[in-house]
């Protein structure tokens, strides 16, 4: 029986060759270092690419925030935009592969290649932040819009109150400060209510199949 040890062959080794073996083994982890790093920053690019075209439309939005639902807790919010057809909540969704979903459906599918997953039916989630976000908005307008982004693809066509995010801008279209002047007016002093009731919350993203 070998009782050796894997580290015995080490002692074979002469001072040279156990320097480079650590400069071997410190060059492979700063690899893999800068390899987590690279994609940590693209991930992180790739989020505030997607912010930007949500917030596009937007005279002035809050991102990533908990919102009082009047029963003693409180509801996630991806976005909250302030439009010129009042204020608008995204649920953001980035997922690949054809999605199948309908406004009477409890779970939705996504089919990626020969992956498959189901996820609960987001309409409810947002009817939910709606109402969160109207207990607060008093007279201001209040829609909500569950977006998905380009990897996402609904072959029997989108679901009531789905977007794709590139299509966001056209429905939403941003309108001129100034011509908006009036409106913005009488809503700024709730929507800045809105700021001040709301608490920061940790980024949902990415929102996995479930």
């Amino acid at each position: 029986m070998d009782n050796s040890s894997p580290f015995d062959s080490l002692d074979s080794l002469s001072p040279t060759e156990l320097k480079l073996a650590g400069f071997a083994l410190a060059g492979a982890g700063l690899i893999a270092a800068l390899l987590a790093l690279g994609r940590w920053q693209r991930h992180r690019q790739q989020r505030e690419v997607r912010a930007l075209a949500v917030t596009s439309c937007a005279f002035d939005y809050l991102r990533d925030v908990l919102v009082p639902d009047g029963q003693g807790s409180a509801l996630h919010v991806d976005f909250l935009l302030l439009t010129a057809r009042g204020l608008i909540v995204v649920d953001l969704r980035d997922l690949a592969g054809n999605i199948f979903g309908g406004n009477q459906m409890n779970a939705w599918t996504v089919m990626n290649r020969a992956q498959r997953a189901t996820f609960l039916n987001p309409q409810t989630g947002l009817y939910d932040r709606i109402a969160a976000v109207r207990l607060l908005a008093q007279e201001l307008p209040v829609e909500g819009r569950i977006v998905f982004t380009g990897r996402g693809r609904f072959p029997k066509g989108l679901p009531q109150h789905t977007l794709m995010l590139d299509s966001l801008s056209t429905e939403f279209p941003t309108s001129d400060r100034e011509s908006m002047r009036g409106l913005l007016e009488r809503w700024m002093p709730t929507w800045n209510k809105v700021k001040q009731s709301v608490a920061p919350s940790k980024p949902s993203w990415p929102k996995a199949a479930i």
